[in-house]
């Protein structure tokens, strides 16, 4: 650690930090995943929650505050409650939101309760549990980093054996059951990582905010990519890098690392929530903006002698001047001819598609665009659905007649 630390340029104490957070970061982050796509991300709150009656525990037990040994109270606490909320939730046939809520605020009240009671005694060593509850960074040593490592490394190695059959059972539960997998004992499985990546980050952002740490990367992670493959990877980078910002802005601003680091995870996901390509809100509104502006000028192609209808029209027709289609005086030019014309052999295309297109033969499952049929299906398709239509699509008319709408 020493040598990181002169090699990074930073106190011995805040590589330590940074260190930890990077572990808890690329372990939530491919740990969560499970959580969030399996819709079941306050699970990981309840669990969360449900660590710091399992430390106050095992601080009675022990009589010492032992890090491994707290830690692996949390670890049973976690399990307790997860297994908890899973039988109130089908023996009493339960709502999964309701035996959440049960657990959580259950095994929290007790938490409090015995805390306070710790707090009440007169053991010095006591000092210090409650930061289980918000979590302080500034207390973590190496060893305990080491501890953290060594729980993560476990836990991805785990998903890294066994990712098809966990892929599987995520996604499928019936297809993976008919297959021979055990779905019951997957399922199981995917908690106990879940608890694993809580013990490993209550020290550090506390058992109220450990829930975001498992749940913002992967958000980020699949705002961007599609793939599960690249999910996981991708979430485990996200939380590194919102692990090592926060708690270096937190160590230089001398702020709580814990918030800090789940600021900086908050303001990642906003921004991949507003700017994530093909995905992102400004993204959909730039296309939905677009598709107007086509629909507006398509309009004006099929009928460009139509009135003035406002403010729109009128930068329509400058939109279309300034491509060359239209003429000063509102006639569409030679360039405009052929956009119309061709503007009209699409709507024919997609008539044909609408009444033809159970039977043409595509070589995989492709997704037909109405405004490029041509280009979504390929020559092929398109030359298929001519013949099916009779010859007919490319007529102009025909196109205005059938769909009207399709553009």
């Amino acid at each position: 650690m020493d040598r990181l630390s002169s090699l990074l340029g930073l106190p011995y104490t805040d590589t330590v930090v940074v260190v930890g957070a990077i572990v808890l970061g690329v372990t939530s982050g491919v740990l969560g995943a499970f959580a969030v796509l399996r819709r079941r991300s306050l699970v990981g709150d309840a669990i969360a929650h449900s660590t710091l009656p399992g430390v106050c525990v095992a601080f009675l037990v022990a009589g010492v505050k032992d890090v491994p040994g707290l830690l692996l109270g949390a670890a049973v606490a976690g399990l307790v409650a997860a297994l908890l909320m899973v039988g109130i939730e089908r023996a009493g046939r339960i709502r999964p939101d309701a035996a959440i809520g049960v657990v959580l605020s259950g095994f929290f009240s007790l938490g409090v309760v015995l805390l306070t009671h710790i707090a009440s005694t007169d053991d010095a060593d006591q000092a210090g549990l409650e930061r289980y509850l918000f979590g302080q960074a500034a207390g973590l040593l190496e060893r305990d980093v080491a501890v953290m490592a060594a729980l993560g490394a476990a836990a991805l190695l785990v998903v890294g054996v066994g990712r098809r059959a966990l892929t599987t059972t995520l996604f499928d539960p019936a297809y993976a059951g008919s297959i021979g997998l055990p779905v019951r004992a997957l399922e199981a499985l995917m908690t106990g990582l879940l608890v694993v990546a809580v013990v490993i980050g209550v020290r550090l952002v506390g058992a109220i905010l450990m829930v975001a740490m498992l749940v913002i990367p992967t958000v980020t992670a699949r705002q961007l990519v599609d793939r599960f493959t690249r999910v996981l990877p991708l979430a485990g980078v996200v939380g590194a890098a919102v692990g090592a910002t926060g708690a270096l802005v937190a160590t230089r601003a001398e702020l709580p690392t814990g918030p800090v680091v789940v600021l900086a995870g908050f303001a990642v996901a906003v921004v991949a929530l507003l700017l994530a390509p093909g995905r992102g809100v400004a993204w959909q509104a730039g296309r939905l903006a677009a598709r107007r502006r086509r629909v507006c000028e398509d309009a004006l192609l099929s009928d460009p002698g139509a009135p003035d209808r406002g403010r729109r029209d009128r930068r329509t027709r400058a939109a279309l001047r300034r491509r060359g289609l239209l003429a000063p005086d509102g006639a569409l030019t030679a360039a405009g001819h052929a956009a119309r014309s061709d503007l009209a052999e699409r709507r024919a295309l997609w008539s044909a598609w609408l009444a033809h297109g159970a039977s043409v033969t595509l070589p995989d499952a492709r997704e037909p665009d109405p405004a490029d049929l041509r280009g979504s299906l390929g020559d092929d398709a398109v030359s298929q659905l001519k013949a099916l239509a009779g010859g007919d699509s490319g007529s102009g008319d025909h196109g205005r007649a059938r769909a009207p709408e399709a553009r």
